[in-house]
């Protein structure tokens, strides 16, 4: 018997098996891959760490995840710096000085504001009916038209037309000659790849892969008193008041014969005829020097079963029957659900592990 049965070997059940050791539970961890680190689970090929289901840059503002985190690995000093291509145009993202000076010819901030201020102007959009008019009403039509418009119809498998205008907030516009793309005080990514994060986190506790827990829930809930979750929600029930929505992601990963291929980590493709939405070259997330590198296109995709989940299509619809599922996970008495799939939300990987502690803090403090 153990104190904890943990379903999931992502960062929010180790972060829980190693909270949970520290305070001398006993916890078996399960999971359906072959592998530890869910989707962050970087595989070492020809020296170079590949981020095996898309990249992950680290990032946060809050210094005790920081400092936690910080206690499996030690991070580089990487900056997340994306290009896009529209056609035969290169562009900084994100929308920065750089990026409007390479679109208009144009130098200052002010420039900048006047040419955005009047296509939008110029346009006359008082309520946005859908994520077009969303988007043009916050960066006008070049900027729309060029680094917007293609990759999220990509992204969806949508027409921008028939997108809800909640998708896209806010377009963050910078009058700085600034091309990190996150605001964040700290980020980077940790040396040796994500993998060995996770290898810490679980040292000592027992670990059993290619285990798919809804195929033998019942030998395994008797091995335990308590269940930490992490899979669908939907699944997990097994969908008897519908599916939720997902869209997937396909990778193609190929290895090069050149030390160099595109000159950065992450080129986005925004024309709507490039059928992938972006390249991922690996070895520049470690300023690697190998003699060849690997790059992955990535296709965004309608998820059905069967598929990766990766990304909640969290409209109306979707949100309101997961609140259902909700009530019926509040119910259970000795399961916990969470994590991206077990919450039905799309975390960045920081709020990952502060959700995790915050749940540890409840459920092993009682």
């Amino acid at each position: 018997m153990y104190d904890y049965l943990i379903v999931g070997a992502g960062l929010y059940g180790a972060v829980f098996a190693y909270e949970a050791k520290k305070k001398g539970k006993t916890c078996l961890v399960v999971d359906k891959r072959d592998h530890i680190a869910g989707n962050v689970y970087c595989e070492e090929v020809s020296g170079i760490n590949v981020h095996k289901y898309g990249a992950h840059i680290f990032h946060t503002s809050d210094k005790k995840i920081w400092d936690y985190v910080n206690q499996f690995a030690e991070f580089n000093n990487y900056i997340n710096s994306p290009v896009a291509r529209y056609k035969d145009e290169l562009y900084n993202l994100p929308f920065n000085m750089n990026t409007f000076s390479k679109m208009w010819g144009i130098f200052t901030p002010q420039e900048a504001k006047d040419i955005i201020a009047s296509q939008i102007a110029d346009l006359n959009i008082t309520e946005p009916q859908n994520l077009e008019e969303q988007a043009l009403s916050l960066v006008g039509t070049d900027v729309y038209e060029k680094l917007v418009k293609g990759y999220t119809e990509k992204q969806w498998g949508r027409d921008c037309k028939e997108l809800p205008a909640f998708i896209i907030k806010r377009l963050p516009l910078r009058f700085t000659y600034d091309n990190n793309y996150f605001n964040d005080r700290f980020q980077g990514i940790p040396i040796g790849g994500y993998t060995k994060i996770v290898e810490k986190m679980l040292e000592g506790t027992e670990v059993r892969l290619g285990v798919d827990y809804l195929e033998h829930r019942e030998e395994l809930d008797a091995l335990a008193d308590r269940i930490i979750y992490t899979g669908m929600i939907d699944q997990y029930y097994n969908y008897k008041l519908g599916v939720l929505e997902y869209r997937s992601v396909r990778f193609e990963t190929e290895e090069i014969d050149t030390d160099n291929y595109q000159g950065n980590a992450v080129v986005n493709y925004t024309e709507r005829e490039v059928p992938y939405t972006r390249i991922i070259e690996h070895k520049h997330f470690e300023f690697g020097k190998q003699p060849t590198t690997i790059i992955s296109r990535e296709y965004s995709s309608e998820w059905k079963k069967g598929d990766e989940p990766y990304y909640p299509v969290n409209n109306d619809k979707n949100n309101a029957l997961y609140e259902q599922y909700k009530a019926l996970a509040e119910a259970e008495n000795k399961v916990v659900f969470g994590g991206r799939l077990g919450g039905y939300k799309y975390y960045d990987m920081d709020k990952v592990i502060a959700a995790a502690l915050e749940m540890c803090e409840k459920e092993l403090n009682t």
